[in-house]
């Protein structure tokens, strides 16, 4: 059996999961049925049944995540084939993602604190809706619990992808670009990939919104936990 436990069984057996769900939400038309929270479900039955540690399969994983970074590059070329328009208006959609990054800082850490978290969960959720890499570092120098924050940032991404644009056709956001910037703002990568199943349009200024929210995120987030008394 130590074949289940093999790199390249297990990096076959993650692309294999994922295409399967992915396959699955496409044939249904679900958007509840998030081809990431169904693998990462799938997965990690996969690893309790099997025994298999977080470490072993990340040894596989860590391929995969090779990937991510030139992934991430690449959302750069709708965002430059929309550069006329985003020259145009390149300031209402900075003060938009400004806006929507503190609100969102501001108002995760008012809820935690309401629903009993303490100071320390708190302060970790505030980094929740930029990419992985940009939270935990984020998390780490704010004194928060990194390990918290990148799940933290899974499960808005996800939930972001799920329901982003069902929750902003009940807000009447319809137009393309104002619901691009704020599947990139809120729900970072994920956000942004559902956005570019959408449509290039909306999955360039997702682009843009996921950019500038880690770049504000990174900048603001102290400042603003400051003046709120949280550090």
């Amino acid at each position: 059996m130590d074949f289940l436990k093999n790199d390249f069984f297990l990096l076959t057996l993650t692309f294999g999961v994922f295409l399967a769900a992915k396959t699955l939400q496409k044939k249904t038309g679900s958007t509840l049925l998030n081809p990431i929270l169904i693998s990462i479900a799938l997965l990690i039955g996969y690893l309790k049944l099997t025994d298999i540690s977080y470490g072993e399969y990340n040894k596989s994983a860590h391929l995969i995540e090779f990937w991510l970074k030139p992934a991430v590059v690449a959302l750069g070329v709708p965002l430059y084939r929309q550069l006329s328009t985003i020259r145009k208006q390149i300031v209402p959609l900075v003060v938009s993602s400004l806006v929507g990054c503190i609100s969102g800082i501001v108002s995760v850490v008012i809820v935690a604190r309401m629903c009993g978290a303490s100071h320390d969960v708190a302060i970790s959720l505030a980094p929740k809706s930029v990419t992985t890499p940009i939270a935990m570092e984020v998390s780490r120098s704010i004194g928060g619990i990194p390990s918290l924050t990148a799940a933290v940032v899974v499960v808005v991404g996800i939930f972001g992808a799920m329901l982003g644009f069902r929750i902003l056709q009940v807000g009447h956001v319809h137009n393309p670009i104002a619901q691009g910037l704020s599947m990139g703002t809120a729900s970072h990568a994920v956000g942004t990939s559902k956005a570019m199943e959408v449509g290039t349009h909306y999955g360039a200024f997702s682009s843009l919104g996921l950019t500038l929210n880690g770049i504000f995120t990174a900048i603001f987030t102290p400042l603003v936990l400051k003046l709120m008394g949280m550090i």
